[in-house]
Order: C-alpha cells, then structure tokens, then sequence
C-alpha cells in the first residue's frame, strides 16, 4: 500500500510545485482505495486543491487548454470527496462542543454517522473510476507549461502579488461583518494566496508556511462552525428547544474565539499582512513583476516568438528616436512608453486564432486577463486598442470602439498604433534593429534615419504604408531616409498614391 507524505507540516526545503501536487494526487488516490480514513481523503483533497490553485492562476497568463482540462478532470472526485470529509469533519466538532450524554451531540453523531458509510462508498467508487492515465498526461504537459513562470522569478512573485492583495481586501470585507459568506471568501482568498506562494515562491514560503496555515486553519474552523451551526438550525431534533440554543449559543461562542485570534495575529503592526506584503515587490519592483507576467504571457501565447521580439526593439527605438525629437504630445506622457513596449511584446498574441482576426482576437483576449499590478483600466484598454490596431484596417472615427473614443486617446491610439505599424514595415524590409536609429524635426517634416534600410521601389511603398497612421497623428510627412555609408545619406522617394494599410506577413 502506497503511503502519503504528511501535508502541511512546517517549513519545507523540499520543492512543492505543481509535478509534485499532481504526483501526490496518484499516491493519495493509492491510500483512499486502500482505506477511505479521514487522514486519507484529506491528504487527497489537500493534492488536488493545490494542483487545480494552480492552474486557476496559471490560466490567467497561459491559455491552454490542458489548465482547465486538469481542473475538470478532478472537480467530480473533489467535491464528492468533499462530502465525505465533511462529514467526518462535522462528526469530530460534535464530539468536541458537546458531553457525552448530550442528546443533541448524540442525534447529530447519529446523523452524521448514518450517512458515513454511503459518502464512503461513493468516494470508493469515484476513485476506482479516476483517469489515472490521462492525469499523467496531463502532468507531462503541464509540467513544461508550468516553466513559463520559473519559481522565484519576477514572475512569480507578481502572481503572489495579485493573490495577495485579493485576499487583503477580501480581508478588509470580511472585518466589517460577522456574516458568513465574507469570512468563506477570505478562506478561499487565503488558500490561493498561500498555495501560490508555496508553489513559486519556496523561499517565502518557508519564512511563512507557519504563519500562513495559522491564520488558514483559524478561517478553517469558522466555516466548519458556520457549517455546523446551519446544521443545527434546521436539525429535526425536536426533544427540547433549549439544548438547540444552547448548542447554538456554544458554536457562536468558538466561532467568535477563532474571529478574535484570527484579529489579534492580523491587526497592528505586528500583523501577519505586513510581514507578508514586505516580503513582496514594491516600489519600482512592482513594475518590473507585472513586466516579467506580461512577457510570459506573451511566450505562452506567441506563435513566433523571436519575431515579435524583433520587432519589439525596433518599435521602441523608433518610440525613443520620436521622443528625443519632441515629435508630439504622445511621446512625451510618461505612462505611454510602458504602454508601446507592452503593446509591442503582446501584439502578436492573436496569430494563433485562426478563426478570426488575429488583432480582433489580440484584443480581446488581452481584455480578458487580469489586471497587472501598477496598471489602472484606462491604460490596460488603451494597450488593448493599440494592439487591435497594428495592423490591418487604420481606425476610423465613424465607427467601431476606436470612434468611442475621447480625441485625446484616439491620438495616443494613432501615436503608438503608428509606431507599431512602422516596426512591422521597416522589418519587413530587412532592418533587423532600432541602432543607430535617429530622428531630426523641422517646421514641415521630421525625418528618421534607420541604418540598414534598401533603397528601392518596393521599400518604399512598403514604408508609406506602414508610416500612414503615424503621419496622420504627428500633424506632417514623416520621411524615412537610408543610412547607406558614413556621411552619405539617401532618402526615399515619396509615394504617388495613396497610402494603403500594412499587409500581414
């Protein structure tokens, strides 16, 4: 018979990520088929816990369909798991709040130990059914998906990061009520914030696993009483209504006690939030950690990876040659170059959505992630708009969301969609860097000087459509002019024909 490592038990050195969750779910399996004991549901229901916290936090930067398959494949297992431990665990605080010869502790053990053995045997049966072979699977896949956030990284820490401060506001909600959905939400809050942090951050957790399973435990038991006390209320024990109130006025009386401890190690100074938000980013670190999510999302979801990088540098040396010239408002916000460098790493995520745009798809699914630490919603949809633009048909004010949109931000949209749009020309023609890039601006023009760019008929109609949107932002022709030789400089021809949109690779 398989036997399972003790969970939870202090501070661990050994390495507790997501292969070693999803190897513990087989072996707990193992000891519930053996013996469905309480220690045993609950070291299997602990596993999978763990392995499905992780793949909710992983979904949010990686989109693939192997996360939500791992979570469906053991939700059936869990819940009916669930109501085994519940029971059981429902059975040891009646034995714990009440005597011996109390007739309501003997009517509820009764009850509970009545349905016992049916929870049982349907957590037999769940468990002879479980996929085990396709849970390996699984685990192959996710085990390399799960190195798109290295433990440690800045990555990582950004997740812990968001995870913490869902659960501390979930936290100040629940301190303001005695009802019981706030304080369950803070329970389930924690949990994520804590399996999170084992998971990726194991030197953290090490300083805090003592600390997060205290106050973990504590909200524990006061969903358990909750639990409890509902029980109580519509118990069919009809003996006397004065030992139902009494067992009401007890379960009230430990609730409260777990409240209070739970204030004491989590109010003031010394307060368990303040030890862990100081062992997370801030400052300027809480940038660079959004920064790190935001480029592992964009390795999870890229088809083409070493191109979008390409044209990442390209883009923002253009932005940055702009700025020096003073080309316009938009290159002067001090939020819109974080903004550009983003759009630019993350404008290739819609190419793998063959069913439909790729910059339609780019944006929504951009929308659809969470909101990074350090970004408020008006600069997260305003990257989401630069990157449904970059390409393809030029925004119009006439229609669509861009038309939506206040002057001032359609300008922004123009200024680094623009930019955008010219990485991807100048790419195209075989520049393979921002080096050496440099631009000069005059009353009637501004020229950009890009070391590495053809002179040649073709490069220049594909330069006039992929610099139109910028030009329409900055107000005046923007001439494009080839470094051939030092000293000797070409420039390009200006088109005769109208500017057409840039076309996809």
């Amino acid at each position: 018979m398989s036997t399972v490592t003790p969970l939870s038990t202090g501070a661990h050195l050994e390495r507790r990520d997501l292969p070693f969750w999803m190897d513990q779910v087989l072996k707990a399996l193992d000891s519930v088929r053996s013996s469905p004991k309480m220690d045993a549901v609950k070291d299997l229901r602990v596993a999978i816990r763990r392995c499905r916290s992780v793949a909710v936090a992983m979904e949010e930067i990686d989109p693939d369909p192997a996360w939500p398959a791992m979570r469906k494949a053991a939700r059936k297992l869990f819940r009916t798991l669930g109501a085994l431990r519940d029971a059981q665990v429902m059975n040891e605080w009646v034995k714990k709040l009440g005597p011996e010869n109390d007739p309501v502790r003997a009517h509820l053990q009764a009850s509970f130990e009545s349905k016992e053995p049916a929870l049982r045997e349907a957590a037999v049966r769940i468990v002879a059914k479980f996929d085990q072979r396709s849970w390996r699977r699984m685990a192959r896949v996710l085990r390399q998906r799960s190195r798109l956030v290295p433990a440690g990284s800045l990555a990582a820490e950004c997740m812990a990061l968001e995870r913490f401060e869902a659960a501390k506001e979930l936290h100040a909600k629940a301190l303001c009520t005695e009802k019981p959905k706030p304080w369950h939400a803070l329970r389930i809050g924690l949990k994520r914030f804590r399996y999170t942090v084992e998971s990726l951050l194991p030197e953290r957790y090490a300083l805090w696993s003592e600390n997060l399973k205290r106050v973990q435990d504590l909200l524990g038991e006061v969903h358990d009483l909750d639990v409890l006390l509902d029980i109580v209320k519509k118990s069919d024990f009809v003996e006397t209504e004065d030992s139902l109130n009494v067992w009401m006025e007890t379960i009230g009386q430990e609730r409260q006690h777990c409240i209070r401890t739970y204030r004491q190690l989590t109010l003031g100074k010394t307060s368990f939030w303040n030890l862990w938000r100081a062992g997370l980013p801030t400052n300027g670190r809480v940038e660079a950690a959004a920064e790190a999510r935001l480029r592992a999302t964009a390795r999870a979801v890229d088809p083409d990876v070493s191109r979008t990088s390409q044209v990442s540098r390209i883009a923002v040396a253009v932005y940055q040659a702009l700025k020096r010239a003073d080309a316009g408002p938009a290159f002067c916000e001090p939020t819109l170059d974080r903004i550009l460098l983003t759009a630019a790493r993350l404008h290739g995520v819609g190419n793998a959505d063959a069913d439909r745009s790729p910059q339609k798809a780019a944006r929504k699914f951009i929308l659809g992630l969470p909101l990074p630490p350090g970004w408020n919603n008006e600069e997260w949809e305003l990257l989401a708009m630069v990157v449904r633009y970059h390409r393809g048909t030029e925004p119009s004010d006439k229609s669509g969301p861009f038309s939506k949109l206040s002057t001032e931000r359609q300008n922004r949209v123009r200024a680094l969609a623009g930019v955008l749009r010219l990485a991807l020309a100048l790419r195209k023609c075989g520049v393979e860097s921002g080096a050496g890039l440099h631009a000069d601006k005059s009353a009637e023009t501004i020229v950009l000087r890009v070391r590495g760019l053809a002179d040649d008929v073709d490069t220049a109609a594909r330069i006039a459509a992929g610099k139109h949107l910028l030009e329409e932002y900055l107000g005046r022709p923007l001439i494009l002019k080839p470094v051939v030789k030092a000293g000797k400089v070409v420039a390009l021809p200006a088109p005769q024909t109208p500017p057409f949109s840039v076309a996809s690779d």
